[in-house]
């Protein structure tokens, strides 16, 4: 397989306005993995936290599964869905209107890096695998934790693609990883954010005794392996992703489509096995 040279001072990407890239987008080889996440396999170690009667913010909040769930988790509570994406969140509020028993669920557009909320008017903010797409973690959770009434709670999770592991070995995958990973950092993002999210939260002026840090892992095997190589298979040649790798001079067609191709190769393979940690923080604002 071949590789490319990049030039970054030639690239600018857009995402939330102005300010940010979303490396996968919203293409329907995305959004195929993204509807299938709950608050139990994305958000467990925020459910305990959660009250009825409380005010959360879903930052980032794509095609609201986990919204909705959360919704259910504090109702009769209000909760609010921010993304970028005009057309995510036409879908999140299908979603809502059809699952009929969340009357304290909206969804908005809104800038991650410039919450248009007022201070102190929620007790949870959420952020699922958001940081490690913004050139300026640091700033977004400084928002968030200005939004954040004393005494709540920020909870933010990310992946840590460096952490990323499969059997049996691939050299697509090999392939893939380091392109992702090439591709993230172009577009101004951080592909290993779960390590980072404590030491942001530090510099963002949240203190060390506020903080409470730890890991879950996604794993894949037997059926859901072969799901998950052929969401990636799909990826590689249909998604924002692909795109960024092209337009970055990081990859043409035929890498992109030997990717794809060696996605489906070891989704084939009867113990096919994938796993990644993410790292997740929950960030108390002082009461």
């Amino acid at each position: 397989m071949r590789r490319f040279v990049l030039d970054i001072e030639t690239q600018t990407w857009l995402g939330f306005p102005g300010l940010v890239t979303y490396t996968h987008g919203h293409a329907e080889s995305v959004l195929r993995s993204h509807r299938a996440r709950t608050a139990a396999d994305s958000a467990a170690y925020l459910l305990p936290e959660l009250r009825p009667g409380q005010r959360l913010l879903d930052v980032g909040c794509g095609p609201g599964t986990i919204t909705l769930d959360l919704a259910r988790a504090v109702a009769p509570g209000e909760v609010v869905g921010v993304d970028a994406s005009d057309a995510v969140l036409a879908e999140a509020r299908l979603l809502a209107d059809a699952a009929g028993d969340v009357p304290g669920l909206s969804f908005r557009a809104a800038d991650a890096m410039a919450l248009p909320f007022p201070d102190a008017s929620f007790d949870v903010v959420h952020a699922h695998q958001v940081l490690q797409h913004l050139p300026d973690p640091v700033r977004a959770l400084r928002e968030m934790r200005r939004v954040v009434r004393p005494g709540g709670l920020v909870a933010v999770r990310d992946v840590d693609y460096a952490t990323m592991t499969w059997a049996p070995a691939s050299e697509g995958l090999a392939e893939w990883r380091e392109l992702y990973r090439e591709v993230a950092n172009a577009d101004g993002g951080e592909p290993d954010a779960g390590r980072y999210l404590a030491g942001w939260a530090l510099q963002a002026g949240f203190a060390s005794e506020d903080l409470t840090s730890s890991a879950s892992a996604w794993a894949y095997a037997g059926a859901e392996a072969t799901w998950w190589a052929q969401v990636w298979a799909d990826r590689a040649t249909r998604s924002d992703f692909a795109q960024h790798a092209r337009d970055h001079g990081l990859a043409d067609d035929v890498l992109l489509e030997e990717i794809s191709e060696g996605w489906l190769d070891w989704g084939a393979q009867p113990d096919a096995w994938f796993g990644m940690l993410h790292g997740e923080l929950l960030a108390r604002v002082p009461g």
